[in-house]
C-alpha cells in the first residue's frame, strides 16, 4: 500500500491534534452551535500557515454546510438571503485583494484581530441587552416584518459585506451573521435554515477565489479527506446533544476557546 504520510503536510502531532479538534467543531458548529466555526479557524490557523488554513478548513465547511441542509430542511428566510448575499459576496472579493496583498503574518494577525473583535462585539452586546433587562426597559418582541424597510436594507447590506470579508479572511462570519439574525428575531428553525443557505452558498462563491489565489494543494486535500469522517460523525453528534446542552454554558466555552485561539495567533 501506497504510504498516505509521505503526502500529507509535515505538522507536528500538537497541529494534528488542533487540526482535528478543528474538525470536530466544525461539524458540531454547523448542526449545534452556530458561531462557534470560529474556534476552528483560531485551530487551524495555530496549526498551519494561516494562508493555506483559511483553504483547508474551507473545504471541511463546505461538507458541514451540505450536512446542515440536509438537516435542517425547514424554508430559511429568503428575503434575509437576497438582502444579505450579495453585499457578502462584494465583502468576500474584498477580502480576496486582501489576501493578494498582504504576507501570511499579516493574515494571521489579521485572523486573530478579527476573532477578538467579535468577541468583543457579542460580549458588549449580551452586557447591553443584560442592562437593560435589568433596568426594566428591555425592547419587547417586534412583530413579524418589523425588521424590513431602508434601515433594515442597510444594516443587512453591512453586515453582509463585513461576513463576506470575515469569512474570505478568516472564515470567521459566523458571529457576525449570529448576530444579525438574532437581531432579526428569527424562530430557531428559520435561524438555522437561513445560516445553513448563507454559508452553503457563500462557502462556495469563495472556492474559485481561493483556487485562483493558489491556497489548495494535495496535500491539503488529502488531509480534509482524511478529516472529513470526523466532520460528519460531529455533526451527527451534534443533531444528537444540541438539545441536551446548555446553551449559556455553551456560549461562554465559545466565547472563552475563541478568545485563547486569537490570543495565540497575536504572540509571534
Amino acid at each position: 500500500m501506497p504510504d498516505l504520510s509521505a503526502h500529507l503536510p509535515a505538522l507536528s502531532a500538537t497541529s494534528w491534534l488542533l487540526v482535528v479538534i478543528g474538525a470536530i467543531i466544525v461539524g458540531f458548529s454547523k448542526t449545534a452551535m452556530p458561531g462557534g466555526g470560529t474556534v476552528a479557524a483560531g485551530a487551524f490557523a495555530l496549526a498551519m500557515p494561516a494562508k493555506e488554513s483559511t483553504a483547508a478548513l474551507l473545504l471541511l465547511l463546505i461538507l458541514g454546510d451540505m450536512t446542515a441542509l440536509w438537516v435542517y430542511r425547514r424554508e430559511p428566510d429568503w428575503r434575509t438571503l437576497v438582502r444579505l448575499l450579495p453585499s457578502a459576496m462584494i465583502g468576500v472579493i474584498i477580502g480576496v485583494f486582501f489576501f493578494a496583498a498582504v504576507d501570511d503574518t499579516t493574515v494571521r494577525v489579521t485572523i486573530g484581530v478579527i476573532l477578538l473583535a467579535l468577541v468583543v462585539l457579542t460580549l458588549g452586546r449580551r452586557l447591553q441587552a443584560a442592562r437593560r433587562a435589568k433596568a426594566g426597559t428591555a425592547p419587547t418582541t417586534p412583530e413579524p416584518g418589523s425588521h424590513r424597510g431602508p434601515a433594515a436594507t442597510a444594516q443587512g447590506i453591512s453586515y453582509g459585506l463585513m461576513g463576506g470579508f470575515t469569512t474570505m479572511v478568516a472564515n470567521a462570519a459566523g458571529p457576525v451573521m449570529s448576530l444579525y439574525l438574532l437581531m432579526m428575531r428569527m424562530p430557531v428553525m428559520t435561524f438555522l435554515g437561513t445560516s445553513a443557505w448563507f454559508f452553503a452558498v457563500i462557502n462556495l462563491f469563495k472556492m474559485p477565489f481561493s483556487a485562483g489565489l493558489g491556497l489548495f494543494s494535495a496535500e491539503t486535500l488529502l488531509m480534509d479527506l482524511l478529516l472529513a469522517p470526523v466532520v460528519l460523525l460531529s455533526a451527527y453528534a451534534g443533531t444528537k446533544v444540541a438539545r441536551r446542552i446548555s446553551q449559556s454554558v455553551f456560549d461562554k466555552l465559545v466565547l472563552g476557546l475563541t478568545i485563547l485561539a486569537s490570543v495565540g495567533l497575536l504572540i509571534p
